[in-house]
């Protein structure tokens, strides 16, 4: 009876292993399919990416405004109305960008399925008298090589 327990100890850490693999083997195809972009969802990503690297101080909208489709849709959160139109919406963003004195867009992560395009970022603005910081997800809609849809999802 001596080797009953250190058999279950061999059986447990084989299950262990072997569970282990499985899961593996399940899991692995799925997470390397979601690392993998076409051409037209990296060209996606790349177009969001530039539109963040235009945030700086100072503002100058033509940057962004050159990536924005002209129907353009903006929701700046979860809980704002939408802004309809690249003009209002650049418009919009000027005023946020009036008095700051710096800005800087950290895009921690992309995800891209066929014209969407979604980013977890750092958005963060100087003030003459203050620092905000927004811990933000955008989730973007892309038509012809421009943003049509675009949200901001604030993350508490």
């Amino acid at each position: 009876m001596m080797w009953y327990p250190q058999y279950r100890m061999e059986r447990r850490k084989f299950l262990g292993t072997a569970a282990a693999g499985a899961l593996g083997t399940v899991v692995s195809p799925a997470v390397l399919g979601a690392a993998t972009r076409s051409e037209s969802e990296e060209r996606n990503v790349q177009i969001v990416n530039k539109m963040c690297e235009a945030w700086v101080a100072p503002f100058d909208p033509a940057p962004i405004g050159a990536l924005l489709a002209e129907d353009c849709i903006y929701r700046a959160s979860e809980t704002t109305p939408p802004m309809n139109g690249r003009d209002s919406i650049l418009e919009f963003i000027q005023t946020i960008m009036n008095d700051v004195t710096g800005c800087e867009f950290e895009v921690v992560e992309s995800f891209a399925r066929g014209p969407i395009v979604m980013n977890d970022r750092w958005d963060r603005f100087d003030y003459p008298s203050r620092k905000s910081e927004f811990h933000v997800v955008g989730v973007f809609f892309m038509k012809d090589g421009l943003i049509s849809e675009w949200t901001d999802y604030l993350i508490p």
